[in-house]
């Protein structure tokens, strides 16, 4: 599967929790995260972006069922 499609196959507030939800290790907090890509990883998708708050690189896990 498309990892488009995948990305947006899970629900669209779960989507937008994700992106609400994302560990800044500059900020050392939970941000909101921006600019980011969709990529394909073995254990489910990865988004890659920057923080909200501080424009440092951020990466999120979102694990496949």
């Amino acid at each position: 599967m498309d990892v488009n499609k995948k990305w947006l196959s899970i629900p669209k507030e779960f989507r937008s929790q994700l992106r609400k939800n994302v560990f800044c290790t500059k900020c050392k907090d939970a941000v909101t995260i921006e600019s980011f890509t969709i990529e394909d990883h073995q254990f489910g998708i990865v988004l890659h972006g920057k923080c909200q708050q501080c424009g440092h690189e951020v990466a999120r896990v979102v694990e496949a069922e």
